[in-house]
């Protein structure tokens, strides 16, 4: 799908918000992304996303561990050979401003030395420039998602930004980098989620609805105006990530498009890889309008995890989105007709539920 047809379906959702609001309310972020925090922030943010267990008094996190805390949309904060990173970083506005237990400021505070973005769109990557400004965090990503966020720190007087922009012009084209000296990074060049001519093999999935937040949660006139601020943001390109440390890998991606027919044989790229161990991937996305969820599955086979974690699925934006419930029983079946040597063990989380809880998602490099 176009970014104009993007850009209007979320406009319209962003419009409903706004016009729902009542004055008085406070957008996240703000002041509390303005100064870099002292070390007792940092070691209550981090004890915040990755549990008491895992973190030190002097802030550092258990390297033993990889450590996932889910805070929206395809938002983490991973702890991975004991260096803290953010994969995307949007806080969600509007409705769930109040459900997503965490601000712009708590992701300042947890003083992450990389944000990699998945592609630029706002609902993933309109709080890498406050993060980035405040804390010297890298940002990586497309020369486009890089020029993007350094634009936006300087046109909000946020300062410089750092950046690590990856050469992979076309779709298929692959980058590598390093975290530090033991986590080895590869960025995939993909596509985004789109709508094409039904194929006739899945039916849509059209889940209903639930526009309760809404009603229990009006957001504020800030949060609305923040999402429609930010409608002009660029996808810039879709990058899938596999982290890999000693033995162990992990994948991600941030959308799911319709490869089957892709000449660049992503799927095929993908295939070729050693089996992850993990593959957080997201499942929600303008292809399951006609052909339902046939292309994030078409990743999960690709990918051979043994665990697979879906994401973009919470009811961030209704009537747009619906709660991550409302993907489940699909998902599952969905996995089953993958042939057993390709399919992946479900670990589903839910909103609210599964927000900031790394306790869901601990796996042992």
């Amino acid at each position: 799908m176009c970014d104009l047809t993007r850009r209007a379906l979320l406009t319209t959702g962003a419009a409903a918000v706004v016009g729902g609001t009542t004055l008085g309310g406070t957008a996240l972020g703000g002041t509390a992304a303005a100064a870099a925090p002292g070390r007792a922030r940092t070691v209550a943010a981090r004890r915040l996303f990755f549990g008491r267990a895992n973190v030190a008094a002097d802030g550092r996190v258990r390297p033993d561990r990889v450590l996932l805390s889910w805070f929206g949309v395809t938002s983490f904060a991973m702890a991975i050979g004991g260096r803290v990173v953010l994969l995307d970083a949007w806080v969600p506005r509007g409705t769930y401003a109040r459900r997503v237990p965490v601000t712009t400021g708590d992701l300042v505070a947890l003083r992450p030395s990389h944000v990699l973005l998945g592609h630029g769109h706002f609902d993933h990557a309109a709080d890498a420039a406050p993060v980035a400004a405040a804390t010297g965090a890298v940002v990586v990503g497309t020369p486009e998602h890089c020029s993007q966020v350094t634009a936006q720190a300087a046109a909000a007087g946020l300062g410089p930004v750092r950046t690590r922009p990856l050469a992979v012009p076309d779709v298929g084209d692959e980058a590598e980098l390093r975290l530090g000296r033991r986590v080895r990074v590869t960025a995939l060049r993909h596509v985004h989620s789109a709508v094409e001519a039904p194929a006739g093999d899945v039916p849509p999935f059209l889940p209903p609805p639930d526009p309760t937040p809404v009603l229990t949660d009006p957001p504020s006139l800030e949060d609305g105006l923040h999402t429609l601020l930010h409608q002009g943001d660029q996808e810039g390109g879709s990058l899938l990530y596999r982290f890999e440390l000693g033995g162990f890998s992990l994948t991600w991606n941030d959308t799911a498009g319709p490869l089957r027919d892709d000449p660049s044989r992503v799927l095929d790229r993908l295939a070729r890889r050693p089996r992850s161990d993990v593959h957080v991937g997201a499942v929600q996305g303008f292809g399951q309008y006609t052909n339902g969820l046939r292309d994030p599955l078409d990743y999960a086979e690709a990918v051979r995890s043994r665990v697979f974690v879906p994401s973009h699925h919470d009811n961030w934006l209704p009537p747009i989105t619906a709660p991550a419930s409302a993907y489940e029983q699909a998902l599952r079946e969905g996995l089953a007709a993958i042939p057993e040597a390709r399919r992946p063990a479900l670990r589903f989380v839910r909103d609210t539920r599964d927000y900031l809880d790394a306790r869901r998602l601990t796996f042992r490099p």
